[in-house]
């Protein structure tokens, strides 16, 4: 079997080093040159070693993928993707926006109709520098559909009343109904699709695990997850890793943030350190 270990030198370097504190690529991206590697027709990029507690240890594979896009299917691109690197006891992070792509959680700029409200609350809101926030008039009017005007206007009265405080995620908290998983209508996207179109966490996102875990074998958690929070949304029954090692494995957002084109990120455990 191949043997996917980092080299001690290598290893160490990566287990004192956060994926913020890395380097970037030439074109931004977290897929360094170094961390390149192919099996088959199959390109991943090696993250390293993340330590845990208690001396828990995880190899990561952010594997990269085509531009996956609306109704494709999952079974498919793990077997086309995922399949010649897994080994027996491993877990894959499945992003949540390819996963709302595949069972078709997606609406078009022209599917969405921004109202009064949308129209005049999104100049309130602020900017967030992990993409487009609220203070899109389409992505708002997303939001009252999806939590109702009610609870959007009482979040937008809270959220301004403590914002002078310093308090920071007291709209998403107050809207609730997991709108901050609405993503897109962003034109500063490196991805064109991504300009006129936006795409929701995935329903059901246990059962959906589940289902592909029967289909192929492996084990699967659906991860929204950013370089501020990692927001596990089902996993199979199945899985080797709890929702503790979980996070620990995926802490520094091993996917990233722009254009790296990583959304399969394969969880190895290793042998705990002694």
């Amino acid at each position: 079997m191949m043997n996917l270990t980092l080299h001690s030198k290598e290893k160490h370097r990566y287990e004192r080093l956060t994926m913020s504190e890395q380097k970037r690529a030439a074109d931004g991206t977290r897929n360094l040159d170094h961390q390149r590697r192919t099996i088959g027709d199959v390109t991943y990029f090696d993250r390293g070693v993340i330590e845990g507690e208690n001396g828990r240890r995880y190899q990561r594979f952010a594997i990269q993928t085509h531009f996956v896009k609306p109704q494709e299917d999952q079974a498919a691109l793990l077997e086309r993707y995922v399949r010649p690197l897994y080994q027996e006891g491993d877990m894959l992070s499945f992003g949540a926006k390819v996963m709302g792509m595949c069972v078709g959680s997606v609406k078009t700029r022209a599917q969405v109709k921004p109202g009064f409200w949308a129209k005049f609350l999104y100049r309130f809101a602020s900017h967030n520098s992990t993409g487009i926030g609220m203070h899109e008039p389409y992505k708002l009017q997303m939001s009252i559909e999806k939590a109702g005007l009610p609870r959007i206007l009482l979040a937008t009265v809270l959220s301004a009343l403590t914002k002078p405080f310093g308090v920071k995620g007291v709209f998403y908290k107050v809207a609730g109904h997991d709108i901050a998983g609405i993503d897109g209508f962003y034109p500063d996207s490196d991805f064109a699709e991504y300009h006129e179109l936006a795409v929701d966490n995935p329903p059901q996102a246990d059962k959906l695990c589940d289902e592909l875990t029967e289909k192929t074998g492996i084990p699967v958690v659906v991860m929204d997850a950013n370089d501020f929070h990692r927001n596990q949304l089902g996993k199979s029954q199945k899985s080797p890793l709890t929702d503790e090692e979980l996070q620990e494995a995926m802490r520094d957002n091993p996917s990233g943030q722009g254009a790296e084109l990583t959304p399969f990120i394969l969880i190895r455990p290793l042998k705990e350190k002694a």
